[in-house]
């Protein structure tokens, strides 16, 4: 099942899927996707993102593939919905979209086996990993202001139950650019697949529900610019609209 966080009205609902563009509310009635406002389908609690997790995403920043994960955290402020403005500072050179497969935790994970892993799976939803390589200082450890910007995480529209994708190591992940398509990968290809993830994250620290692990993009990053669409969709879990606006650069 398909699941969503919305503002109808005027107030917080959640919904399902109902097909034919509509959504099924909690209290029983149908409304049209067009006429909602989406939030992130979770409200994000810890969210760890992975760095150079695709082989051909290090082959294209000519880094070597990392011996074991490369993970950093994000910040709660930076996440969006469907269909949401992400702001894109006018002094940046170079800012980026990042198409990601995001895992949502079911439940309390502490030293969990690769064995075991999905058993703490909720479920699966795209997040757009927006970054500003201007700010870059360590394409191992990205800091705050490449990865926590406001805005800058768009996340959803669905949360897809961990049991309607049989295979969430064999997705197509896919990013247009005003209809272009600038990127392409499929999640086979990470260098450390969700078991190891959930292994290695909850070998050193407790994972509660609603955290999240952002698994990495693959090659095929461009710059993006105000006035731009940018569509990040994976299969069988969503496709994930997010257009960026221009706002004042930095003062810091």
């Amino acid at each position: 099942m398909k699941h969503a966080r919305i503002r109808y009205q005027d107030k917080l609902h959640l919904a399902t899927d109902a097909g034919d563009g509509a959504l099924l509310l909690a209290d029983g009635r149908r409304v049209a996707q067009d006429d909602v406002q989406w939030l992130p389908p979770i409200a994000p609690r810890t969210t760890f993102t992975l760095a150079i997790n695709y082989a051909d995403h290090a082959k294209e920043l000519a880094f070597k593939a990392p011996e074991e994960p490369l993970g950093f955290l994000k910040a709660a402020n930076t996440f969006v919905g469907h269909r949401s403005q992400t702001l894109r500072p006018d002094d940046v050179a170079f800012m980026h979209y990042e198409c990601e497969l995001a895992v949502v935790i079911g439940r309390e994970a502490r030293n969990v086996s690769r064995a075991q892993a999905y058993d703490y799976v909720a479920g699966y939803t795209v997040a757009n990993d927006y970054a500003l390589r201007d700010y870059l200082e360590n394409w191992y450890r990205p800091n705050l202001r490449v990865k926590s910007r406001d805005t800058c995480t768009p996340l959803g529209p669905w949360l897809v139950e961990r049991d309607d994708v049989p295979d969430p190591m064999n997705l197509n992940l896919r990013t247009t650019v005003n209809g272009v398509e600038t990127q392409r990968g499929n999640t086979r290809d990470m260098v450390f697949d969700i078991p190891a993830l959930i292994e290695y994250f909850s070998s050193f620290m407790t994972l509660s529900p609603g955290d999240l692990i952002l698994t990495g993009t693959p090659d095929g990053i461009v710059n993006v610019q105000p006035g731009d669409e940018v569509v990040t969709e994976i299969e069988g879990i969503g496709r994930l609209v997010n257009t960026l606006v221009a706002c004042p650069g930095d003062t810091a």
